[in-house]
């Protein structure tokens, strides 16, 4: 279909007939769709970060390594300090790593602390299957 003084708005620039190929009609905005489509999309963010906070993010139990002692071929010792809520008990995951950065030992200590206690300070002896370099408290959660 070529373009005519009838089809083409006055003041819209005139194309030589099968140049450009075929012009398409502007198409019709759709705000609410947009709209629509950007609230969805926020509130599955919303959702996917609050998954992940009570997964990952609970600054109520936080454990702190204090110092690694006693290593030796086949152990360390880990002292560390856990904030848990007054009277609360909390599960740790404590792990041991060599000079190279690979997992030699790992292990789940659950510690409560005393009625009216925020914070409690214990020592785990952590079993390793090759020297370790470094302990560590990975994470801490409530007990279940």
């Amino acid at each position: 279909m070529t373009e005519t003084h009838a089809t083409v708005p006055p003041g819209a620039p005139v194309f030589p007939p099968g140049r450009y190929g075929r012009r398409r009609e502007p198409g019709r905005r759709r705000p609410a769709l947009l709209v629509l489509v950007v609230a969805v999309v926020l509130a599955l963010l919303g959702l996917m970060a609050a998954r992940l906070y009570d997964q990952y993010g609970d600054p109520t139990y936080d454990g702190q390594v204090i110092t690694y002692t006693d290593v030796t071929d086949s152990q360390v010792v880990i002292d560390f300090r856990v904030r848990v809520p007054a009277g609360g008990s909390a599960t740790c995951l404590l792990r041991a790593r060599s000079h190279d950065g690979v997992e030699v030992g790992h292990e789940e200590v659950t510690v409560t602390a005393r009625p009216g206690e925020r914070q409690v300070t214990t020592t785990h002896r952590l079993a390793t299957t090759a020297r370790p370099f470094i302990g560590e408290v990975l994470r801490c959660r409530p007990a279940a």
